[in-house]
């Protein structure tokens, strides 16, 4: 992949998004997923085999999505040059969410905006795994701009830093293994043995984009707000709460923004109706407002934006 290929799969993503009534890659992996799932556990029985299995799967799955991308964008080329370059762009930006992350925040907001809580609340519970039935206002927008800021890196700046290090084959791997710990990563006992490896290898695989997304953040930040101290405050918040959250890696951008934005992140939540507390991050700052929501998404762009710029350098230097 070429670093203007690149820029123009970042462009389709930014434009059109998935649209869904086409076929999406990650979709069919979490068909594939699911099946997957109930295989093992017929066969599988004990929790050593279901790690063993789980191993196999983190392992199998990335390596096979990136061989059958290859395949397929190879074979495309052979046939004609312009068809592959064609095929290798339209895969390369599914692994993007730009757009898609733009669209839910809106889709969030638009509701707030005209005083319809119920409709946000189930905007809101197509991004996000908690309860949502009882969110106040402020609940909604602090778990808007957590996925926002989570987001940014596992479904914007990780894809563009594997797509200029291996192109849309190796971007797509990276969504095997995002698409393994979001389904089967858990820490329930479900998944404790099955989901072990997957939810290991996401960690490691977003380490240093995540890391990476915070310097965008607060960059992007600084150019949308002009404001120095809200790149002062999001690093600061980042380097002390950073750290605080369950996930090595989720905890970092979300500290960025919560300082960003001077508000506070995290704190107790319920799922299936069982509270579970996390740290606070930014436990200074404010409770969340919609306008969050919305500069948020703003920051993320600009993010997303020195991204794509970021990545065609890489691409161009390498």
């Amino acid at each position: 992949m070429t670093g203007g290929e690149l820029l123009i799969a970042s462009a389709i993503d930014g434009v059109c998004g998935d649209p869904r009534g086409l076929p999406h890659p990650v979709r069919m992996m979490g068909r594939c997923i699911t099946w997957l799932d109930h295989r093992v556990r017929t066969i599988c029985r004990s929790h050593t085999s279901l790690r063993v299995a789980g191993i196999c799967l983190a392992g199998g799955l990335p390596v096979m999505t990136y061989c059958l991308g290859a395949v397929i964008i190879q074979e495309a080329e052979h046939f004609a040059g312009w068809l592959g370059s064609a095929l290798s762009i339209g895969l390369a930006s599914t692994t993007l969410a730009t757009r898609d992350l733009w669209d839910h925040v809106r889709a969030v907001d638009d509701p707030l905006q005209a005083g319809d809580l119920l409709a946000a609340r189930g905007a809101v519970a197509m991004i996000v795994g908690r309860d949502t039935a009882e969110l106040s206002e402020s609940e909604v927008a602090r778990a808007t701009v957590e996925t926002v800021a989570e987001s940014v890196s596992d479904g914007v700046i990780a894809p563009l830093l594997y797509l200029a290090i291996g192109g849309a084959p190796l971007a797509l791997a990276y969504k095997a293994v995002n698409t393994l710990d979001s389904m089967i990563g858990h820490r329930d006992e479900r998944y404790a043995y099955l989901g072990w490896a997957s939810a290991r290898l996401d960690d490691l695989v977003n380490w240093i984009p995540a890391r990476l997304s915070v310097v965008l953040l607060l960059l992007g930040a600084g150019l949308i707000t002009q404001q120095l101290e809200r790149i002062r405050n999001g690093w600061r918040v980042f380097q002390r709460d950073g750290s605080l959250h369950p996930s090595p890696n989720s905890g970092r951008p979300e500290a960025a923004m919560a300082g960003i934005l001077g508000i506070r992140l995290g704190g107790t939540n319920f799922y299936d109706g069982i509270a579970q507390d996390r740290p606070v991050l930014g436990a200074e700052g404010r409770s969340a407002e919609p306008r969050d929501m919305t500069l948020a998404a703003i920051i993320m762009v600009a993010a997303s934006v020195l991204g794509v710029i970021l990545a065609v350098g890489i691409k161009w230097l390498v």
